[in-house]
């Protein structure tokens, strides 16, 4: 491993102002900087605990000082590991892990400044801070108590210990699940074994073939053809592949992730609730849900339980009639054998093109990747009054697709930038797609840094001569990715802790992303962002008024998979007892049972691979998707109120979001931003019609 002691003074980590280098950054970096950061953070937080005062720059000013640098150390490598994944970075990443989470508990648990904002609380000085300076205290207060603040002797060693812990077991069950899916993969050497693919999936198919070989032997028409369990050739693969056996083997494989062998996940599942569920009591509360819940919109866990039971009862009836309509499609097309797992996607794709004459591979020639962009650049600059510049020459990037853009307002100020991160690379990046911080906004005296994002997705990347063609979700996915980075870029708050999507409580923090998606449906907008590759011809309004019609296609059976998921986080943090008479695949049949009109699949282990609560910031909060798409459908309704076709309704509708919900971010608590837009507080009636479940 890299030598601690190496000459510091051209660390690409140890940059403190402008944009992380990213295209000079290596492994070997790491370890040198991060401890340095380190050393010099501790002297610091020693300092400041010596002369903490009860003031705004003696405390939060000053806490925010020993945070920058972490902006440029260690933000880029954790950054890295989702991008640019490797055995060396792994290694320096792992190395150091640690003493991050140590220190880091050492801030959260520092008594003398608890000590310092308690007394700012309560002290006659309160009453003279604005609202967004009242919140972080009283934010960090809490958080200062959730890390065991309270805590002494044994107990506090033992939270800590249990800090470390989860931390290296969320980041080795994050590495077995990458690992596991690019260990499986399924070579096609026969024509007939790919009858019936994607004109897409099979170039893409044949071009990771050659990648896996290094070699040009394959090509889309005559294969060998390599398919993976990375989003983009599994998902086509399920629905269109003949072969039923086929669609056995690959499903199986999908659904065993990490859950056996080295990659073994399950063990660590139960490992990660015992510590969470002990954490929890060392705090004082029955289990993790109540502490994860303590810093959420939703007041408690029956809370979330009343929104999953309101959803689950819209969502049943439909979703048996949708897998009845499967069944007769299946037995009228001579399938003698019982419809299961493997057979959904296949044939719901087979019912959803004939009920609606359309295919996603039918699409994709219109949704060029370039041509997207502009027409969601287009769209944000109509409703928000921003504008989006490509500005790759001014950055260094990690990967040679990856771009970079800055972000300008009405008045042409530049507010802030993102890098793009568009295409599948299984060999390297999670899979999946995210957005996050690169730099925040804050201001350090005169000097205002403004914000920065990453905006990743796993979208069908160029094979060949063809550019990027999307699939109709792909584009989905990027409008709601773009829509957290709005709420990231567009902040108007200067303090680090509350800018951007900092202190936003997490059932909200989707509010904006899945608000954006709505666009993809209106017809102006999208009909602007697409022209056929080879043709030019923007999409025919029949594909566009299918698209719409198909919006609500197996809406219940898409709800209560949702639904599937959120209820097995929440059972797993609140009613499992691990260890007990209940195993988490117990847990998972139970769940199943309410929420599946097909009875589980036996070996079904996907919890293996289910990171968003287990290596992400999702545990006991993935109801926060629900949770926050009822927001999200609430907002786009008031746009509707006012009139989709009224351009200048529109504007004001949108000037208005953009200055209280993507403005204000963590400034203010999301139900107070969500009354001071809509007028009044949310109501889940627009989220069950725009699904058609009402």
């Amino acid at each position: 491993m890299a030598d601690a002691t190496a000459d510091l003074t051209n660390n690409p980590l140890l940059v403190n102002e402008g944009l992380p280098p990213f295209d000079r950054i290596e492994s070997a970096d790491i370890v040198p900087a991060v401890r340095q950061v380190l050393a010099d953070a501790g002297q610091k937080l020693s300092e400041l605990e010596t002369h903490a005062s009860p003031t705004w720059a003696g405390t939060i000013d000053a806490l925010d000082a020993i945070d920058r640098p972490f902006e440029y150390a260690w933000s880029p490598v954790s950054h890295l590991m989702g991008v640019k994944n490797s055995p060396e970075l792994r290694e320096a990443y792992e190395e150091v892990l640690g003493e991050v989470v140590e220190f880091s508990l050492q801030m959260k648990q520092s008594k003398p400044i608890y000590q310092a904002l308690k007394s700012i609380r309560d002290g006659a000085g309160w009453d003279a801070l604005d609202g967004v300076q009242q919140r972080i205290i009283e934010q960090k207060l809490l958080h200062a108590e959730l890390a065991g603040i309270g805590l002494d002797g044994a107990d506090l060693e033992r939270f800590n210990e249990i800090a470390g812990e989860l931390s290296k077991l969320s980041t080795d069950f994050s590495n077995h699940v990458l690992d596991a899916t690019k260990a499986f993969a399924l070579v096609l050497t026969e024509k007939e074994d790919a009858a019936g693919l994607p004109t897409s999936l099979l170039a893409m198919a044949a071009a990771s073939y050659n990648d896996a070989k290094d070699e040009n032997e394959a090509t889309p028409d005559d294969g060998p053809w390599r398919i993976t369990l990375e989003a983009p050739s599994f998902g086509p693969f399920m629905q269109h592949c003949k072969r039923r056996e086929l669609r056995e083997l690959v499903f199986r494989a999908f659904v065993t992730r990490a859950s056996e062998g080295e990659w073994d996940n399950s063990g660590l599942i139960e490992q990660i609730l015992k510590l969470r569920k002990e954490q929890a009591q060392l705090l004082g509360y029955d289990n993790h849900a109540q502490v994860s819940l303590a810093t959420k919109m939703a007041a408690d866990a029956s809370a979330v339980e009343e929104m999953f039971e309101t959803l689950r009862k819209a969502s049943w009836k439909p979703a048996q009639q949708d897998m009845d309509d499967l069944r007769k499609l299946a037995a009228d097309a001579g399938e003698t054998e019982p419809l299961t797992h493997w057979d959904v996607a296949f044939w719901a794709e087979r019912l959803r093109e004939s009920r609606f004459d359309f295919t996603d591979e039918q699409l994709r020639p219109y949704f060029p990747q370039d041509r997207v962009l502009d027409g969601l650049f287009s769209l944000v600059e109509r409703l928000f009054g921003i504008t989006v510049k490509a500005a790759n020459d001014e950055a260094g990037v990690w990967q040679g697709d990856v771009s970079f853009y800055k972000v300008f307002n009405e008045a042409g100020d530049h507010v802030a930038s993102f890098f793009l991160d568009p295409y599948s690379r299984p060999a390297d990046k999670r899979g999946g797609a995210w957005m996050d911080d690169c730099l925040v906004r804050r201001r350090t005296g005169d000097e205002l840094q403004l914000p920065v994002a990453h905006l990743v997705c796993n979208s069908t990347p160029p094979v060949g001569d063809r550019p990027s063609l999307m699939t109709f979700r792909e584009v989905e996915t990027l409008f709601h990715e773009f829509g957290h980075g709005l709420q990231h870029m567009l902040t108007t708050v200067d303090f680090a802790d509350a800018s951007g999507i900092n202190g936003v409580e997490w059932d909200a923090v989707e509010l904006p992303s899945q608000f954006m998606e709505n666009w993809c449906y209106h017809k102006p907008t999208l009909i602007g962002m697409t022209a056929h590759f080879e043709t030019d011809e923007p999409l025919p309004d029949e594909l566009f008024e299918k698209i719409c019609a198909a919006r609500t296609y197996r809406a219940g059976s898409n709800m209560l998979r949702q639904l599937r998921f959120g209820m097995n986080d929440m059972q797993l943090h609140t009613a499992f007892k691990p260890g007990g008479d209940e195993s988490i695949l117990d847990l998972q049949q139970r769940v199943a049972e309410q929420t599946s009109v097909l009875p589980m699949f036996d070996d079904d282990r996907s919890l293996c691979a289910f990171q968003h609560i287990f290596a992400g910031g999702y545990a006991a909060g993935y109801y926060s998707y629900k949770w926050a798409e009822v927001l999200s459908a609430d907002a786009f309704s008031a746009f509707e109120d006012a009139g989709l076709d009224d351009e200048q309704a529109v504007q004001k509708t949108g000037r208005r979001f953009r200055d209280t919900i993507l403005s204000q971010g963590g400034g203010k608590h999301p139900m107070e931003l969500f009354k001071e837009f809509r007028g009044r507080e949310p109501n889940p009636e627009a989220l069950l019609r725009h699904n058609n479940l009402v």
